[in-house]
């Protein structure tokens, strides 16, 4: 297969520590350039061997060497720029979420649409195959009928007042932040979406940003959700499946490149003893990997439109009852 050309739209963190040398191991990226309005992209640049360096995001989209853009922006820049892009026809794949409600995501893929270029909203832990494992074990019906989900995301976010993470304006949040893996893994795990949502949780009073979300979802088939987000609490990162007859966890869920690549499904039955199951995989270089496929070869997308509409349906319901207190029926 060919290599990708692409462009990295901003100097962020992720793209530092993750996406960048995602794109090298991958082995099928080249990456053209970076843009970044701080002095950090020209030593990001001398890092990584990129030969071309931008002082401005629209002279990245201008440039013809470029045909893909990875946007790590703040989740409230994510439509305006890849919007851009895609006028000027580069593909992209952006940070989650791929905007602020689901109107903002329709919006962005009715442009894509129309420009014929693709659009991946980047939820990296989605390649890993521990959850495509957790899908078998429940198909086999080895745990029974699945009853309840339950998953947790928190970290504690130490700098408040310096943190994007914070600000308003630049969609800042739990639930944006690490509540939207919580929804994704439940409706991809399960295979269904959810009727109802009730949500409370604890808003900033300075900054007016959620930082403690617990949320409790009815799904089409009868299944519960339960799930918590925050940037108060320690390190959780984790999923569990509840049947009649047994239970699976997952608590490497999203971040398993922590432990290496490492991830871990355990399976306890109520009338057996537990297993492991340890699954590695470079989830990073597999999110880069199927977008140059569906780049180079046109690719079936793993993740479609609606899904990633139907993610922000979701969020703008749990935003919706933090409101108003009340249960939302969707």
């Amino acid at each position: 297969m060919r290599k990708v050309n692409w462009g990295i739209m901003s100097a962020a963190r992720i793209a530092v520590d993750q996406l960048i040398p995602a794109m090298q191991r991958e082995g099928h990226s080249e990456i053209k350039a970076i843009a970044s309005k701080s002095e950090k992209g020209r030593k990001v640049a001398e890092q990584f061997g990129i030969p071309a360096v931008y002082d401005d995001y629209e002279e990245l989209l201008r440039d013809p060497e470029v045909e893909a853009v990875y946007i790590p922006l703040p989740n409230g820049l994510h439509k305006e720029w890849s919007i851009k892009a895609a006028q000027h026809s580069k593909h992209v794949l952006c940070e989650k979420p791929s905007g602020l409600t689901s109107e903002e995501t329709r919006e962005i893929l009715q442009v894509f649409q129309k420009y014929n270029v693709v659009f991946m909203e980047g939820f990296m832990y989605r390649h890993h195959p521990q959850h495509e494992r957790v899908k078998q074990i429940i198909e086999s019906g080895e745990i029974g009928e699945v009853k309840l989900f339950r998953a947790a995301l928190n970290f504690f976010l130490e700098d408040t007042e310096g943190d994007i993470r914070m600000n308003r304006e630049l969609g800042g949040g739990s639930l944006y932040d690490v509540g939207c893996y919580c929804i994704h893994s439940a409706r991809m795990i399960l295979g269904d979406e959810p009727i109802s949502v009730y949500a409370t949780g604890k808003v900033d009073k300075r900054h007016q940003v959620d930082t403690m979300v617990t949320a409790l979802l009815e799904m089409k088939k009868g299944v519960r959700v339960m799930f918590d987000c925050s940037f108060e609490t320690v390190f959780r990162n984790e999923y569990e499946v509840v049947g009649t007859k047994g239970t699976i966890r997952v608590p490497r869920a999203y971040r398993p490149d922590l432990q290496g690549g490492e991830g871990l499904v355990i399976v306890t039955l109520e009338d057996g003893p537990t297993r492991e199951e340890k699954i590695a995989a470079d989830q990073y270089a597999l999110e880069v990997a199927e977008m140059n496929e569906m780049i180079v070869h046109g690719k079936t997308a793993g993740y479609t439109a609606e899904q990633m509409i139907g993610n922000m349906r979701v969020i703008d319901a749990c935003y919706q009852s933090l409101r108003s207190g009340a249960t939302v029926a969707l």
